[in-house]
C-alpha cells in the first residue's frame, strides 16, 4: 500500500506520449503508480496519506542543469544590489558601509548582482570610491554576469595586485589613461581573486543551507552544479549533503580557475570520474571557461560585436591547449563540458569534442555545451552529429535581453535557441545560472516561451517554444544530462519520488503569467521537503 497518493490534479508525465494524468501513489522513495483518480483511489490503505490535488498541476521535480549553488548561498550573506530599493551607486555604498561597520577590520565586504546599465550613473564604482567606505576592509562587487568585479585599494593589496602586475591569460587588470589600477579586474583576472576571498567552514555549510532552501521552496529537485569548486568546496558540498542541510540532489561539475589541469589529475588520482557517487551527490563532468559573458560583454564571436566593430571578445585558451585539457578528460572517463557563449568559442568545443571522440571513441558519452550562447546553423548541424547535449539560459532575456540586441544586432536570433534545438533533436537542458539570473524555473520557463525582456522587447522570438516543451527542458531533458533519464525527470512507476505540486494549472496559465504561479509543494526521495504556507 502507498504511503503518499494524489488524487484529482493535473499530472503532467512528461513521459514519451506526454500524458496528463490525474494521481499518483508513493511508497518510500518511488513512485509506484500513476493514473486516474478511481485507480489509484483503490491503492489506498489504512496509513496512506491521501492529498486531494483540486486541480493543481503536479510535475516531475525540476532539475536546474547549469547554477552555482555555493556562490548563490555565499551571495546571500553579502549585500545585494538587485535589492529593491537599490536604483544608484550611492544605495550600494551605503550598503557597504553598513556591512562593514558590523565586522572585524580585515573581514572581506562582498557585493553582488551588479549591473551598471540598472543603476542611475550607468556606470561602475571606482576604486577610490570603495576607499572612501573603508580602508580597513577588503571590498569586492561583483558583477551580475560573475565574470568581472570592481574592489577597493585593500583587496588590491591583500591580493598582490600591483600597478605592473601583468594580466593573466584571458583577462584583464584594467588601468587607467595614467596606467593606475581603477581596481576593476576582468575575467581570470576576477575569477582569480574571488577564489582567495576566503569563508570559514561554517560559513559555507551555512550558505549551501540557504542556498537549497530557496531552491527547494521554487521546486527545484536536483541540480547540477556548474562549480568553480575545489577539492575543499567539494568535500564541504557534500558534507552538507550527507546531514541533510542541503536536500536538493547535486550533479557536481569538476571546475576551477586555479590550476584546472592540477585540480582534475588530483580529482583522478582519488578515483573520482562521471557518475561516481549516489543519487544524492554524483561527480559530473569535467569543466573548463572558454569565453567571458554574454552581459559583460565579454563572449567570443566570430564576427565582431555590433556595438563595437572592434571587439571579438576574450579568448581563455587555444585550440591547441583546449584540446589537450579536455581531451585528457574525456580519455580518463570524464563526461566533458565547457562554458562557451560566443559563436567561435561554441565552435572551438566542439572542435575539442570531435577530436576527443575521434581519439578515443566511447559510445554515449553526451559531451555538454554549458549556454551555447550563440549557435548559428552551422553549429547545430555539428551538434547533432556528436551528439552534444547544449545548456541553455532563457531567463538571460529578461534581465540582459536589450544588451544582446545592442551587441550583437541580428545575432539575437540565434542566441540560447532552443526552437532550432528541438527541430534538431538536440536534447537541450534548461539551465538558470544562478546567481546570475532568477532560479526560478516557472520563471526559466515563461521566458523560453516568450523571451521577452523586462521591458516587454521580444528578443529573437522565432527562437520561443511551447509550455510542454519547456517543462521537458527542465525535467527528462536535464536528467538526460546526467545520464538519470531511467531513474528521474518524468513522472512515471519505478522512478523515484521528486515532484513539485503547483498552486494552479501551469497549462491554463497565459505565456505571460506562468511565473505568477507558485509552488506548493516539493517532494524529494519520497519526504516532503517543502510546503507553502498561505
Amino acid at each position: 500500500m502507498p504511503d503518499i497518493v494524489f488524487l484529482h490534479g493535473e499530472v503532467i508525465t512528461v513521459d514519451q506520449q506526454n500524458r496528463i494524468l490525474e494521481a499518483i501513489a508513493v511508497k518510500a522513495n518511488r513512485i509506484i503508480a500513476i493514473g486516474t483518480s478511481e485507480e489509484i483511489q483503490r491503492l489506498v490503505g489504512p496509513e496512506t496519506t491521501v492529498i486531494d490535488l483540486q486541480g493543481k498541476s503536479v510535475l516531475p521535480g525540476f532539475i536546474d542543469s547549469h547554477l552555482h549553488l555555493s556562490s548563490y548561498g555565499i551571495d546571500k550573506l553579502g549585500v545585494s544590489c538587485k535589492a529593491p530599493h537599490i536604483e544608484s551607486l550611492q544605495d550600494i555604498f551605503h550598503d557597504l558601509h553598513e556591512k562593514a561597520s558590523g565586522l572585524p577590520a580585515g573581514k572581506w565586504v562582498r557585493a553582488w548582482g551588479f549591473n551598471e546599465t540598472k543603476i542611475t550613473e550607468q556606470r561602475y564604482p571606482t576604486r577610490e570610491e570603495l576607499d572612501r567606505i573603508s580602508m580597513e576592509h577588503p571590498i569586492i562587487i561583483i558583477r551580475a554576469c560573475n565574470h568581472i568585479s570592481v574592489v577597493n585599494s585593500k583587496a588590491l593589496e591583500i591580493l598582490s595586485i600591483l600597478k605592473d602586475t601583468p594580466d593573466p591569460k584571458g583577462g584583464i587588470i584594467e588601468r587607467n589613461s595614467r596606467g593606475e589600477l581603477t581596481g576593476r579586474l576582468l575575467e581570470t583576472a576576477h575569477f582569480q581573486i574571488v577564489k582567495k576571498v576566503a569563508y570559514s567552514e561554517e560559513e559555507k555549510s551555512h550558505a549551501l543551507a540557504l542556498a537549497s532552501a530557496d531552491y527547494v521552496a521554487a521546486g527545484i529537485t536536483s541540480i547540477h552544479d556548474a562549480g568553480c569548486n575545489d577539492a575543499d568546496s567539494f568535500r564541504v558540498m557534500h558534507q552538507a549533503v550527507r546531514n541533510g542541510l542541503v536536500k536538493v540532489r547535486i550533479y557536481a561539475m569538476v571546475c576551477t580557475m586555479d590550476s584546472p589541469e592540477a585540480f582534475l589529475e588530483s580529482m583522478i588520482a582519488a578515483g573520482m570520474t562521471t557518475g561516481v557517487g549516489d543519487d544524492r551527490f554524483k561527480i559530473g563532468p569535467a569543466k573548463l571557461f572558454t569565453d567571458g559573458s554574454s552581459s559583460g560583454p565579454t563572449i567570443a564571436t566570430r564576427k565582431p560585436y555590433t556595438s563595437n566593430p572592434e571587439d571579438y571578445g576574450i579568448l581563455y585558451y587555444e585550440q591547441e591547449d583546449l584540446n589537450r585539457r579536455l581531451g585528457e578528460a574525456h580519455r580518463k572517463g570524464f563526461q566533458i563540458t565547457a562554458h562557451a557563449q560566443g559563436d567561435r568559442a561554441v565552435e572551438m568545443v566542439l572542435n575539442c569534442i570531435e577530436a576527443a571522440l575521434q581519439e578515443h571513441p566511447r559510445l554515449d558519452a553526451r559531451p555538454r555545451i554549458e549556454h551555447a550562447g550563440v549557435t548559428e546553423p552551422d553549429l547545430l548541424a555539428r551538434m547533432k552529429q556528436l551528439g552534444v547535449v547544449p545548456i541553455p539560459n532563457p531567463a538571460f532575456f529578461y534581465e540582459y535581453g536589450e544588451g544582446y540586441v545592442r551587441n550583437y544586432g541580428d545575432r539575437v536570433n540565434h542566441m540560447y535557441p532552443l526552437r532550432d534545438f528541438y527541430e534538431n533533436d538536440i536534447f537541450a537542458a534548461i539551465g538558470s545560472d544562478s546567481p546570475v539570473t532568477d532560479y526560478r524555473p516557472l520563471f526559466g520557463i515563461q521566458a523560453a516561451v516568450t523571451r521577452k525582456s523586462k521591458q516587454g522587447q521580444e528578443i529573437g522570438n522565432n527562437q520561443t517554444i511551447s509550455v510542454m516543451e519547456a517543462i521537458r527542458a527542465y525535467t527528462w531533458n536535464g536528467a538526460y544530462a546526467s545520464f538519470d533519464e531511467h531513474c528521474k525527470g518524468s513522472i512515471e512507476a519505478g522512478k523515484l519520488a521528486d515532484l513539485v505540486i503547483l498552486d494552479g494549472s501551469i497549462l491554463q496559465a497565459t505565456s505571460d503569467t506562468i511565473a505568477d504561479l507558485s509552488v506548493h509543494l516539493t517532494m524529494i526521495d519520497g519526504e516532503i521537503v517543502y510546503r507553502a504556507r498561505y
